[in-house]
């Protein structure tokens, strides 16, 4: 058994049933009604009673015992330093293109930290593969109906997902999704394509396998997004992968087009879904909102570009004429997207007075010819911007940043890389605020 932690509060919401009673950042929450935490989802599944009990330890170590009446499922508006009281389940998995092993050696030990927590997924949208679940975690995700869960899939023939994941038990992938079926439960899947391996007829009979469970009522499975592999220049030698060529994508595009289609007409939907990556590759257009259906995979990199450009044309609507006193911009993005998104530049820039220069960079960092916006670098900026004219700043896409943080995914500060250039950074995390930092 792993050892459970109090869970440490990091934030207390203003006007919540916590502020009222006095709790303060570094109290940690022990015990609800007896029981010790092990997340975020016993949490708030122990806070859902009318009737709490609660065993506090506040920062200077001492231990209170609280009591609070409260409505149903009112929630009491604490946030917590992690969403894992105890060890996460690590990955024990050996995939050749897992993003992990393909990072630079000498960066902080988080960056190591291989997950496959079925809590991350449920909670977040992580992926997972299902091959290092105890019994126990199958127990607690049928009794708690935690559902939908993100599977990484890649391949349903069992000896392929063996050979990709390098792990004995990664065969009985079609068995779990069964398990997932009996019991009513959902999972989104993703399958990653790695040439040579899992594309042709193994990508078509893994497609056919998963589209087989969108069935009833509650379909197993959701949606499926299949994504090109992403390889950089630190991955180990003799890993089997092949990049993704543009041949190679107009074929998978192809393929994948054509079993979507046939499943449009069978079931009432496409139900697996090609990554914006793989039409940037091949110089292909984008498809048309439509195909997006519901966005299931937004997350994924699924249709994210289309409805980017949908809101950002019903944002336009309400940009000004002219602005003063006048502006001077450069919006940093991945190369990939540089086409697609010249129609938000043509619009920012017929306002008069708003100067906006895009700047579509590859990742000299991971030794990618084509990147993504999201895998950019402080040392990709510093490279390819220093000693520049940037204007009054930086435009910066936050999918460049880490989840909640300042910092670039190669361990760089905005603070660092500004400093660098001698020019502010604004991150940006939407249509909103990339209209309001340029016209406010």
């Amino acid at each position: 058994m792993t050892t459970i932690h109090p869970a440490k509060i990091s934030k207390v919401l203003p006007d919540s049933i916590a502020a009222e009673i006095g709790f303060e950042v570094g109290d940690a929450i022990v015990a609800i009604n007896g029981t010790n935490p092990r997340d975020l989802i016993d949490y708030q599944f122990l806070c859902a009673d009318e009737v709490l009990e609660l065993e506090v330890l506040d920062a200077s170590g001492k231990t209170h015992h609280v009591e609070i009446e409260k409505d149903y499922d009112e929630d009491l508006g604490l946030e917590f330093e992690t969403a894992l009281f105890d060890a996460l389940i690590q990955c024990n998995n050996r995939c050749p293109f897992c993003f992990i092993d393909q990072q630079p050696p000498g960066k902080r030990s988080s960056l190591y930290f291989k997950d496959d927590d079925y809590r991350l997924s449920f909670l977040y949208g992580s992926y997972l593969t299902l091959t290092n679940l105890p019994e126990r975690e199958w127990r607690r995700i049928e009794q708690m109906r935690l559902s939908p869960l993100y599977v990484s899939v890649h391949a349903t023939e069992p000896d392929v997902r063996i050979k990709l994941l390098k792990n004995p038990r990664a065969g009985q992938i079609l068995q779990q999704l069964k398990w997932f079926q009996e019991r009513r439960l959902q999972i989104h899947a993703q399958v990653v394509v790695c040439p040579g391996i899992n594309d042709g007829l193994h990508l078509e009979q893994t497609l056919e396998d998963l589209a087989s469970f969108y069935t009833g009522e509650v379909p197993t499975v959701a949606s499926v997004a299949v994504v090109p592999v992403g390889l950089t220049r630190f991955r180990p030698e003799q890993d089997e992968l092949t990049p993704v060529t543009p041949e190679k994508a107009q074929e998978v595009i192809s393929q994948v087009r054509s079993l979507a289609l046939e499943f449009r007409q069978k079931f009432g939907s496409s139900v697996v879904w090609l990554a914006d990556e793989w039409f940037l590759i091949a110089g292909e257009e984008l498809p048309s909102e439509a195909e997006y259906e519901e966005y299931p995979q937004i997350d994924n990199g699924v249709g994210s570009i289309r409805l980017f450009l949908k809101q950002f044309a019903a944002a336009a609507e309400s940009l000004p004429a002219k602005i003063s006193p006048e502006k001077k911009l450069t919006w940093v993005v991945g190369n990939a997207v540089e086409q697609a998104f010249q129609p938000i530049l043509t619009q920012l820039n017929a306002v008069t007075g708003l100067q906006v220069n895009m700047r579509a960079l590859a990742s000299d960092y991971w030794g990618q010819n084509i990147s993504v916006t999201g895998l950019l670098t402080g040392h990709d900026l510093v490279l390819n911007l220093k000693g520049q004219d940037l204007g009054d700043g930086i435009l910066l896409p936050n999918v460049m940043l880490k989840h909640g943080e300042l910092i670039f995914l190669d361990d760089m500060s905005i603070e660092e890389v500004a400093s660098k250039l001698g020019t502010k950074i604004f991150p940006i995390s939407g249509i909103e605020q990339l209209i309001n930092t340029c016209i406010g």
